[in-house]
């Protein structure tokens, strides 16, 4: 099994990399937030890789973190789920954002990812619910059900993922809904 692969980046062609490494070219397909983070063509690059088989193909997927990865390795166990579609689901949000989905059981967040219709989005949601690991979802920050609440309301008022998290952050902790989505209101108003 490959793992990873270190050497230069000889070629760029969104989704697939080749990485030269000693004379030997390796064609990765990568996500996209791994893509805008690769170095110049002609430097090196290390990506952590999952190679899968069939029978009418080998392919090599490329990650820039562990973290993406194995996020990549949970969406493909999932039924329906194939490779390119994990990589679609990873190329059309960050790993922290999926966590957040599927930790506010957020389907609509899913299906703005091109391929991603409602049931699938409800599979993922089902599946993924705490396979994500601590360390990516909400419950690294200590976000409670208040404050998930609050999060929620100023996504269905249309303030996007990052406004509203930024607005959550500096929300005292122990506030309470409605006071939350009012000071919340408040700072994003500003």
């Amino acid at each position: 099994m490959i793992s990873k692969l270190t050497g230069t980046l000889d070629h760029k062609n969104p989704p697939q990399v080749l990485v030269d490494c000693n004379g030997v070219g390796y064609e990765v397909h990568v996500p996209m937030s791994t893509f805008y983070n690769l170095p110049e063509l002609g430097c090196k690059v290390s990506l952590l890789t999952h190679f899968i088989v069939r029978e009418d193909a080998q392919i090599l997927y490329g990650f820039a973190t562990p973290i993406e990865r194995d996020a990549f390795r949970q969406l493909i166990k999932i039924t329906g789920v194939g490779p390119r579609m994990a990589l679609a689901v990873l190329s059309g949000m960050s790993v922290g954002e999926l966590a957040q989905a599927v930790t506010l059981q957020e389907g609509g967040r899913l299906t703005k990812v091109p391929g991603i219709g409602k049931k699938t989005a409800e599979r993922l949601l089902l599946e993924l619910k705490g396979k994500l690991g601590p360390d990516i979802g909400l419950s690294a920050h200590g976000i409670n059900d208040a404050q998930g609440d609050i999060l929620q309301a100023l996504l269905a008022l249309g303030y996007s993922d990052k406004e509203a998290a930024l607005s959550l952050k500096a929300l005292p902790v122990d506030v309470g809904v409605s006071d939350g989505i009012k000071l919340a209101l408040r700072a994003l108003g500003k």
